[in-house]
């Protein structure tokens, strides 16, 4: 295949040149299907589960109904005779007997093969020459377009984006139907092929920002996109190991991803996955929720509030709590009941790392239970073992208390890159207070800093710490102001 770029003249050498690439003999799910017209002869490639069965039985059967590849019913030849090149000739086939609205011819063999490949029917047709027709009459296996799991809202949409990329962009498009909004279509993987399509509004977005994430997608060298979003995540951006924070916000909810697009944002929709690339990222739209826009201004602002609180809380409450145990002298009298009249059996700052990873355990746990039982079975686990602990004096009441308050303060933001990146830092925190106190909690502050300012994006011209780095006053007020939207 990479020797041979070009079909030949010969109908029957094509015909045995797409046999020794796609080996129909070999493989069950290719269909090799040949079609006497009048004279001439076709032959059909596609693989099934691929293709609606209604659509090609019709077609077949309005192809094999003419009486010739170049008459219709009634025996014209109309474009075909008058046409003097092969090529002229295909098109005025298609034009005049492929009823259908995907079709497309083509000479080059690469382009054959992606396509069929990837769902689409190939023609061969003994009067085409090297040229080959394409129907895109494909259709994918998708679930229903449902909620997504890790994305509710009590208000609003229910629907959300499936695996199917076709199904995503329709998604959008049906929320906003303005023709600024532009579908760039890329493939990526010398052997998946993977679709991928970069979405922007042509009249909002920054073009010069959309052509450099063009530009990097192109210069993607891969042999695949195994793992979808995250296979392309880590050939977008150089990985730093150190750096947990997230890189990339996704979303699977068409509204938010709608929404974004209005504000001048991009998307990349990569094909086999639900979730949608939000370009560019800060660290501060992790903490945007679409439930603050299906709320009343005042509602709305309460909720990212509250947020906003409790992710640094979730952060620095326990390792400052540890701090101020370690130093008493540091607590004001109406503090006095924060330090614990226990003491356990191991040292305190054991036991907070080992409730951190007992919480981890649970929830990987509650992942790979059946649905029925996961609820109650990471509940019933976590009381269970959380008062055998204490009963027998591995922990103290104070420590399950506030690392149970951490466990679900993760869950007020829906990203699980940021919540396991806050679990580091709070880890590391602890550790630094423990060994070198209050230097070590300061220490451990400015190395979050570093991390934060140093952390590699998708960003261009935007900070990480955008709309703090560089400040912008109005749209670090709408972090935590849910202002009325006006037409």
């Amino acid at each position: 295949m990479e020797e041979i770029k070009r079909m030949t003249g010969d109908y029957r050498e094509n015909v045995k040149l797409i046999d020794s690439i796609l080996h129909p003999q070999k493989n069950f799910d290719i269909i090799k299907k040949p079609l006497t017209v009048g004279d001439g002869e076709l032959m059909l490639y596609f693989i099934d589960g691929f293709v609606k069965d209604a659509v090609m039985q019709k077609l077949m059967m309005h192809l094999v109904s003419l009486e010739g590849l170049g008459a219709g019913s009634k025996g014209k030849s109309d474009d075909w005779e008058k046409s003097a090149a092969v090529g002229q000739r295909v098109a005025a086939f298609i034009h005049a007997h492929i009823p259908y609205v995907e079709t497309d011819a083509t000479s080059d063999l690469d382009s054959m093969i992606q396509m069929m490949m990837s769902g689409a029917t190939l023609v061969l047709g003994s009067a085409f020459g090297e040229y080959g027709v394409i129907i895109d009459a494909r259709t994918y296996p998708a679930r229903d377009t449902g909620e997504p799991e890790g994305d509710k809202v009590m208000r609003g949409a229910r629907d959300g984006f499936v695996e199917t990329l076709i199904f995503n962009t329709a998604l959008i498009r049906r929320r906003i139907r303005n023709p600024a909004l532009t579908m760039s279509y890329l493939s990526i993987g010398k052997s998946s092929k993977t679709d991928v399509v970069v979405c922007f509004m042509s009249d909002r977005a920054d073009l010069k920002y959309v052509d450099s994430i063009k530009e990097k997608l192109k210069g993607i060298k891969t042999d695949s996109l195994t793992l979808g979003h995250e296979s392309l995540a880590e050939c977008l951006i150089k990985q730093r190991w150190y750096n947990p924070f997230p890189k990339i916000r996704y979303t699977e909810r068409p509204d938010s991803a709608a929404a974004q697009l209005l504000e001048g944002s991009v998307l990349v929709i990569c094909d086999n996955t639900p979730q949608v690339m939000v370009l560019p990222t800060s660290i501060f739209d992790f903490m945007q929720e679409t439930n603050d826009f299906y709320f009343p201004p005042l509602t709305g602002t309460y909720i990212r509030i509250v947020r906003h609180v409790v992710f640094f809380l979730a952060l620095y409450m326990v390792p400052l709590w540890y701090l101020l145990v370690m130093h008493p002298q540091f607590i004001p009298d109406w503090l006095e009941f924060i330090v614990p009249r226990e003491v356990g059996r191991l040292p305190l700052v054991a036991q907070l790392l080992l409730v951190e990873f007992i919480i981890d355990g649970l929830r990987m746990a509650s992942l790979n239970t059946p649905n029925m039982l996961s609820n109650s079975l990471s509940v019933v686990g976590g009381l269970i073992l959380g008062d055998f602990a204490v009963s027998i004096g591995w922990l103290i009441p104070e420590v399950i208390l506030y690392m149970a308050f951490v466990a679900i303060a993760n869950f007020t933001q829906r990203s699980y890159e940021l919540g396991y990146a806050i679990k580091f830092m709070r880890i590391i925190l602890l550790v630094l207070t423990a060994i070198f106190g209050a230097w070590g909690f300061a220490g451990g502050s400015l190395l979050i800093l570093v991390l934060l300012l140093t952390n590699k994006t998708v960003n261009g011209k935007r900070s990480y710490l955008y709309p703090l780095i560089p400040f912008d006053f109005k749209a670090f007020k709408s972090l935590f102001v849910r202002v009325r939207k006006y037409d």
